[in-house]
């Protein structure tokens, strides 16, 4: 299932939020100091392209609370919207269901994507 859920995933947004996360990776590696939080946005362009088949665990300190109110006011925002908007349209019908979920628990990562584990 994970592997044709992937697939259809691909089609219902996961191409394109993946690349949202890429740009935003790649906005953020333009200065020093922003590289490790373009990495995590690249690790979270991986998950939002085959999401089916992993589990995410959030956790984190004082450190990841810091960067987290950082990242949602520069580009946390911009990527959760993206993601609410298409859970919600994909909830209209009951086959894009599955799909508008994942949206939603990646809306909710586009939030907070810092002190989270990814099994």
């Amino acid at each position: 299932m994970g592997c044709l859920g992937n697939l259809i995933w691909i089609i219902c947004g996961g191409l394109l939020s993946a690349l949202s996360w890429v740009a935003a990776g790649c906005l953020w590696c333009i200065t020093i100091i922003g590289i490790p939080v373009g990495i995590q946005c690249f690790k979270l362009a991986s998950l939002s392209l085959c999401p089916f088949g992993k589990d995410v665990h959030y956790g984190g300190g004082t450190g990841s609370f810091l960067l987290n109110i950082i990242w949602f006011i520069v580009s946390g925002w911009a990527l959760a919207a993206e993601h609410l908007i298409f859970g919600v349209l994909l909830c209209i019908s009951i086959i894009g269901i599955p799909f508008g979920l994942k949206h939603l628990k990646l809306a909710k990562l586009a939030l907070m994507p810092f002190g989270t584990q990814i099994y």
